[in-house]
């Protein structure tokens, strides 16, 4: 849908399917009556996720004409796509596998290359004729803990062979823009663990590893100036802004915008996302129903990292829940953890969403737009503890309809 501030659409990784059968099953079922109750007067937006092995059968071109036959008889169109999850995302253990493959593989290149290649074809056309921009989202390059991660050299390996893995996606986009004239662009999505967890470690990765390296290479593979190469990796390379993730690790959207625009950099897209927290009162009585409110969401199927704030102010990082809940003491003043709860209920008992992030981010786009694409990400409807579940498509209806009072 486009509203005032942008795209919006919700993310189809909530749906399970590993296939493009029924990943396109999925979206029939959802999709008409979502549009019919949400913008049945006007083209509604998809945030697609296709695993790898759906992307390959999407590419075949009677697949991939089939979907825009669908898509235009339904008045839909795609603009941005998520490339983090390359395999099963549903009904099975994903926990840190959610990285496999990472951005030191090669399954990783091809797998994101073949998302921008049927991006190419599907993103629409504006009011004015002009192509829409689109992205693809992925992931942080690698999950830390399977690296030696206090070891410089182990840190410098782990860079600078995803940045060159990267790079040759930045290489395929410019050539896809000569090709299309549809400018496409990879957004990075920091999360708690990833081996880019924060916005300062995106930019300390984007100056030091993914400009260097790259003005380098760009300019001598299509003759660019440096000044050219680099505005080039600046216009195909973006953050994806997750705002589950960020609030996690405490960090306050326009702090984040803020130290983007110092150096140059681009958000591509919003992921329109709530986490969990809650403070610690004092008493032992009421610490322990923290806790334990915090337990009722202990679920094997996804990482549930947790960032503490101590009474020092200190921030204590866990990889997952039950780490958070066996160190637990007195020091504890506050918990967010990434689970993504729905972005329409701020409050959880004991426990709070971190909702009024979003609330920050929407408003900072009204004061200066610094993107134009937003995607509801809730995908954990499966593993919600009982009493909060309901019906999908009435949920994502809801979601979606929490974000347009905005517009």
């Amino acid at each position: 849908m486009k509203l005032d501030f942008g795209h919006l659409g919700y993310c189809t990784n909530i749906h399970a399917g590993e296939c493009w059968a029924d990943h396109f099953a999925a979206l029939q079922q959802a999709i008409p009556a979502l549009k019919q109750r949400l913008s049945p007067d006007a083209p509604f937006g998809i945030g697609l996720r296709v695993s790898n092995i759906a992307s390959e059968e999407l590419e075949q071109p009677e697949n991939l004409i089939a979907f825009q036959h669908w898509l235009a008889d339904n008045d839909c169109y795609v603009f941005t796509m998520n490339g983090f999850p390359f395999g099963g995302f549903h009904h099975t253990v994903v926990k840190d596998q959610v990285h496999t493959p990472d951005w030191t593989t090669e399954a990783r290149v091809e797998y994101t290359k073949r998302l921008f290649r049927i991006l190419s074809v599907l993103l629409p056309v504006d009011e004015l004729g002009n192509g829409i921009q689109g992205g693809v989202s992925t992931s942080p390059l690698s999950y830390r803990h399977w690296f030696e991660w206090e070891q410089p050299a182990a840190r410098d390996y782990i860079f600078s062979q995803t940045t060159q893995n990267v790079l040759e996606v930045v290489a395929e986009l410019v050539r896809l823009r000569k090709q299309t004239d549809r400018l496409m662009h990879l957004d990075l999505e920091p999360e708690p663990d990833g081996v880019i967890e924060t916005a300062d470690e995106f930019i300390t990765w984007f100056t030091d590893y993914l400009l260097p390296m790259g003005i380098e290479q760009l300019s001598e593979q299509f003759n660019l100036t440096d000044e050219e190469a680099e505005a080039t990796i600046c216009e195909h390379v973006r953050l994806c802004y997750d705002v589950c993730h960020f609030a996690v690790g405490y960090e306050r959207p326009a702090d984040v915008l803020a130290k983007l625009k110092e150096y140059g950099l681009r958000v591509g897209k919003v992921q329109v996302s709530a986490a969990l927290k809650a403070e610690f009162p004092d008493d032992v009585e009421g610490r322990e129903s923290v806790r334990q409110a915090f337990e009722r969401f202990n679920e094997p199927t996804y990482l549930h990292q947790v960032v503490a704030r101590t009474k020092s102010g200190e921030l204590l990082r866990f990889p997952d829940l039950p780490d958070a809940l066996a160190a637990f003491n007195d020091e504890h003043v506050e918990w967010r953890a990434h689970f993504h709860v729905p972005i329409f209920v701020s409050d959880y008992g004991v426990l709070k969403s971190t909702q009024d992030d979003i609330r920050d981010v929407l408003q900072l786009q009204a004061d200066r737009a610094f993107t134009n694409q937003f995607e509801a990400e809730t995908y954990t409807w499966d593993v919600l503890p009982e009493g909060l579940k309901v019906d999908l498509v009435d949920s994502i209806e809801r979601e979606l309809k929490w974000i347009q009072q905005f517009s």
